[in-house]
């Protein structure tokens, strides 16, 4: 590992630490989402307390925390394995953020942001995924938990050079989700539209 790929990737952690939630939640003049609604700072829980707008301008600056310092990372040269070590330390700092006392979102939409730029074709699909997912079952953790399980196959069929960094992403993406994937199985998740549920 070179001194530029750790550059990054402390750079990538300090991105992530941004937390776009509480922050467009005092731009809009809404609840703490940190200590409202479901307690997590993420679009989802954004979305439950102050309607779309401010839930989507959420979800595209999480976006971007992780595919700025990737993309960078792309153009300086780092290889494959190494992009998916900034792309962890960019979903890292959104899930521990240094500047927001490390209580931090779930990381899917920073995990996403960091796959954007392996292609188009794979995002797609990403989207498309959770789409679908969100359509069929209203569950915003099931959508993120199928769509970062997918995402290692797709990458592996359209750039395969990318695989690994990929799964590595996605598996902390799933560890993260574990209390949600414990409410799926008892049938206690709420879906993205009950606002008056506390979890997520």
């Amino acid at each position: 590992m070179t001194a530029l790929t750790l550059l990054m990737m402390v750079l990538a952690y300090l991105a992530g630490s941004v937390s776009s939630a509480v922050l467009v939640s005092r731009l809009f003049g809404l609840p703490d989402p940190r200590t409202q609604g479901s307690g997590n700072p993420g679009a989802t829980n954004v979305y439950r307390l102050g309607g779309r707008i401010a839930a989507f301008l959420t979800l595209f600056l999480d976006v971007l925390k992780g595919t700025i310092p990737v993309w960078i990372s792309y153009f300086l040269g780092i290889e494959a394995i190494f992009l998916g070590l900034v792309a962890i330390a960019a979903c890292l700092g959104h899930i521990f953020p240094l500047y927001f006392g490390f209580k931090g979102g779930k990381g899917v939409s920073t995990a996403l942001g960091a796959m954007l730029p392996i292609g188009l074709d794979l995002s797609g699909l990403l989207i498309i995924t959770w789409i679908v997912t969100v359509f069929i079952s209203g569950y915003s953790s099931l959508a993120a938990l199928i769509t970062v399980s997918l995402a290692p196959l797709y990458t592996w069929f359209i750039k395969p050079q990318y695989t690994l960094a990929v799964a590595m992403l996605s598996l902390l993406i799933i560890l993260r989700h574990r209390g949600n994937i414990i409410r799926l199985l008892k049938g206690k998740e709420s879906r993205i539209w009950d606002k008056g549920k506390a979890n997520e």
